[in-house]
């Protein structure tokens, strides 16, 4: 064989029997190769670089108005005309940073950041998700999954992937911790959004490391019973709790921080309670936590620490539900707080001790029957059940579920957490069991899940400490319980 060989118009060239002195060897044949001539090659990139431009154009007015006003500026006034024009801006901008600084933040701060914080991913997105895994290659070519947008915030960055086909978010969940460490964060959590894409919470710093002091006690007009200010989320934003129209149970081990959680709904509360609108009953049964409030619960509420009166409170509750019930019916579906049909806020602590722990099997029986007959029709008639315990399991609290949202503090197992807030719920970053144990950095720090929201948010409640609680109890306390060692202080 000579030269090259055609067949059927194709020309390529038996590379296996060139320098071959086996005759038997099959040819190989080339591929045969078109050279596209050089004036297409830049008409075509051409076309692409303007399609592009006329794009960007589209997509962003306000920035082709902006480069159309400065090219004005510097065609009519030249350099001192430009300079004219940032010195108009920098005042603007100052101006509108000191009248309005929201306004600031939602037109100027933000999206800078957002833009930052995207450029940053970006610059980093395809080398983390090859090494990583979750670039998987299909025909000879690397699908990588798109970076759409970048949400930032003071501690945290939400940023939405558009999935490649076939891929899921448990593919990027198992891969979260390789994701933290390849965009220097120190933990991802992979959320959920609409089919075909996920949201990555990157947490760049850590807002919930130091503990946070008592809130102030709000104006009675700002209070509102589904959003009451407790602590600070994990992206620093303001962490409220709802109570009107749900049922709440808080678990943690001991020296958690559950207290923190009771005192600071309270302290919310404390304008309504002083008008009458919310009336608190107080379950104490092992006298340290709420006894410090019983002047405001015995004003504008009832209390108990004995088992046996503790079961009688609750189920004189729930004999005013079903007498408020019965008004209702017919009459109304919603509850709204009035000073003759207040808000009952039902606080149980060490409830595990109620409803398993004690000796009195009666007792148990008459107290679990209340609660669940109160978590089972207090939520339309204004009542609402807040529990705590330290022991999770069903066979302690068998009534858990009937709880929608639900906290879950420091945990001594990685498996109590998926008891508190559901099944895969330490998939998805509620890892309680890792809480530190150091009061001053764990106390307080947890995972709430709402209900209709599977996913946990990392929140921490303020303390509020002994002087707090006396200075809110002082104007209801009698002056014989004033004048007891230790409280002169309050």
């Amino acid at each position: 064989m000579r030269g090259h060989v055609r067949y059927g118009g194709v020309t390529g060239e038996p590379n296996a029997q060139v320098d071959n002195p086996d005759p038997f060897t099959p040819p190989a044949w080339r591929s045969p190769v078109y050279r596209t001539p050089e004036p297409i090659i830049w008409a075509v990139q051409l076309t692409r670089l303007i399609w592009r431009l006329a794009w960007f154009v589209i997509r962003h007015p306000l920035l082709d108005l902006a480069a159309g006003i400065v090219f004005l500026i510097w065609v009519r006034a030249g350099w001192p005309g430009l300079v004219a024009l940032a010195a108009t801006a920098a005042v603007i901008l100052g101006a509108l940073r000191l009248w309005r600084p929201r306004w600031f933040t939602r037109l100027v701060t933000a999206p800078l950041r957002d833009r930052w914080r995207w450029w940053f991913y970006r610059r980093h997105w395809h080398s983390v998700l090859t090494i990583t895994g979750l670039a998987p290659a299909y025909r000879g070519r690397v699908m990588l999954p798109v970076l759409r947008n970048v949400r930032a915030g003071r501690c945290a960055d939400r940023v939405t992937v558009r999935l490649v086909s076939g891929q899921s978010p448990k593919q990027f969940a198992d891969r979260a911790d390789q994701l933290a460490h390849g965009f220097g964060a120190h933990v991802c959590r992979v959320r959920a959004n609409m089919p075909g894409s996920v949201v990555l919470e990157l947490v760049r710093r850590d807002a919930l490391a130091d503990p946070i002091p008592a809130l102030p006690i709000p104006d009675i007009a700002t209070v509102d019973l589904g959003a009451l200010p407790v602590g600070r989320c994990e992206d620093g934003s303001p962490f409220t709790v709802r109570l009107h129209g749900t049922h709440l149970l808080i678990a943690g081990a001991t020296g958690a921080g559950k207290g923190s959680y009771l005192w600071s709904l309270v302290r919310a509360m404390l304008p309504l309670i002083n008008a009458g609108l919310v009336r608190v009953l107080a379950c104490d049964p092992k006298l340290m936590e709420l006894a410090f409030g019983r002047a405001i619960f015995d004003r504008h509420g009832d209390y108990a620490a004995d088992p046996g009166h503790i079961a009688a409170l609750l189920e004189t509750a729930v004999a005013d539900m079903q007498d408020r019930a019965a008004r209702f019916a017919g009459r109304q579906r919603d509850h709204t707080p009035t000073t003759e049909d207040p808000f009952t806020v039902v606080l149980v602590d060490e409830v595990a001790f109620l409803t398993a722990y004690q000796a009195d099997r009666k007792l148990r029986e008459r107290t679990l029957a209340a609660l669940a007959t109160l978590t089972t029709q207090g939520r339309a008639v204004g009542y609402c059940v807040v529990a705590a315990l330290q022991d999770p399991r069903k066979e302690v609290l068998n009534i858990r579920n009937l709880f929608p949202d639900k906290i879950a503090l420091r945990l001594d197992e990685p498996s109590q957490a998926d008891l508190v807030l559901g099944d895969g719920a330490r998939d998805r970053g509620a890892r309680c069991d890792e809480i530190s144990t150091d009061p001053p950095t764990g106390a307080g720090v947890g995972f709430i899940r709402l209900e209709g929201d599977p996913d946990p948010v990392r929140v921490r409640a303020a303390w509020v400490t002994d002087t707090d609680i006396q200075a809110m109890t002082r104007p209801y306390a009698h002056p014989a319980w004033l004048a007891l060692p230790g409280r002169e202080t309050a």
